[in-house]
């Protein structure tokens, strides 16, 4: 083990976040280690191996792998466990598709991946978690440390809990917090209700004739079809969805013909996209409005258009009490000035929805940057270390405050 190094810049209040602040230079040396080596949804081999060995040298009493292929869960049993109750915490591990452009030590060692969105750290402030609450174990009931593959379009959430995860370790209510870069380092945010939106992919194939270019009268041309329906998508949300809700449609990518073909009218044409919404009934308005404005514009134009449309996440709805619950224990740890209760939700997706549509819960937005910093999902993106007592000690107040011992058992 390492020694104590220059306690964290980053300060905060209690016993829990003093106490992990001891072990700083290890947590960072175990992210920094997780972020040379990133794996993908559903790869996590090497993680979850330090995940297993990080729990165990913790003094967790029970280590599960292969929880939705390649999931990790840890249970600790607090001092007295006469509740009966079970709290979960939950870190996402995988990484991304993407090659890292920072030169640093711990810089990617795999090429073509890289932890652009903080896993690697929100993992080390779970296991950092994991160690206080095993070394303390001040509080009755059971905490459950969920370890959760492949969140980066994998539905690695979804995954574990088809696998048993909330019948094995039935918890009344899970938490999970996320870097946010666009935060100054030492805040935190949340809000009941909506925090990040569905995530929807939608795929139109538009099938015309084929042709020449100097002779259009003779196709049915895919590519015009396709112009008119991105153009006319864009309505929808501004004439079909009320101002006061969210909606997003972005048609990002069209695929049509050949560079090369300069005068050849293809017969086809494909447009993918993505739907973003918070509320279920504007999220099936738009699907069903979607569909009937394909169909309809290219039959106008003697064509036809099939719509595929998946619904990949939901969005992620923190419940009121366990919103406000965690918005107060992260003011006992930074003070009410550094705590935003109603923060504005993101169009980004998150499948930690999965776990709030199964059980309450609250997702938070942990600050790691401040203005200028590198956004997530960059190819300069960094983790900042700074923040990991922080994380790891808000992972554990939660649990601590949701499961408090009676006064007799107080340290």
């Amino acid at each position: 083990m390492l020694a104590a190094a220059t306690p964290p810049r980053i300060r905060a209040h209690g016993r829990a976040f003093s106490h992990i602040a001891e072990f700083h230079p290890e947590l960072t040396a175990l992210r920094r280690d997780l972020h040379a080596n990133p794996e993908l949804g559903y790869e996590e081999i090497y993680t979850g191996k330090r995940v297993h060995e990080a729990l165990r040298l913790c003094g967790v009493d029970e280590v599960h792998t292969g929880v939705g292929r390649t999931g990790v869960v840890g249970v600790i049993r607090g001092r007295s466990t006469a509740s009966g109750r079970l709290i979960g915490l939950r870190a996402d591990m995988d990484a991304l598709t993407m090659a890292e452009e920072n030169d640093f030590p711990w810089k990617s060692q795999n090429a073509g991946m890289m932890h652009g969105c903080g896993h690697d750290g929100h993992v080390a402030m779970l296991v950092g978690a994991a160690r206080y609450l095993a070394e303390t174990r001040n509080f009755d009931g059971t905490a459950v440390l969920i370890f959760q593959p492949g969140e980066e379009g994998f539905a690695g959430a979804k995954a574990m809990i088809e696998d048993g995860l909330f019948q094995r370790w039935p918890v009344e209510s899970v938490f999970a917090m996320h870097n946010w870069p666009s935060m100054k380092p030492g805040c935190i945010g949340t809000t009941p209700g909506p925090m990040m939106a569905s995530a929807d992919r939608v795929k139109i194939e538009i099938a015309g004739k084929g042709g020449h270019g100097a002779h259009p009268y003779l196709a049915v041309d895919p590519v015009l079809v396709a112009a008119h329906i991105i153009t006319a998508a864009q309505s929808i949300v501004s004439r079909n969805v009320r101002p006061v809700e969210g909606a997003v449609i972005s048609l990002c990518a069209i695929e049509a013909g050949d560079l090369n073909a300069m005068s050849v009218i293809p017969g086809k044409a494909t447009i993918v996209g993505t739907v973003r919404t918070f509320n279920p009934e504007v999220q099936a308005l738009i699907e069903r409005r979607l569909t009937e404005l394909c169909g309809t514009i290219a039959i106008g134009f003697g064509a036809t258009a099939q719509v595929s449309y998946e619904r990949i996440y939901p969005a992620t709805i923190n419940s009121a009490r366990e919103a406000m619950f965690a918005a107060d224990v992260a003011e006992s740890l930074v003070g009410r000035e550094q705590v935003v209760r109603d923060m504005e939700p993101s169009m980004g997706a998150e499948d930690f929805s999965f776990m709030l549509q199964a059980r309450p819960g609250a997702y938070l937005r942990i600050g790691q940057g401040g203005e200028g910093s590198c956004m997530l999902h960059n190819a300069r993106y960094d983790f900042n270390d700074e923040i990991l007592p922080l994380g790891a000690a808000l992972h554990a107040s939660l649990l601590e405050r949701s499961l408090p011992l009676s006064p007799g058992e107080q340290p």
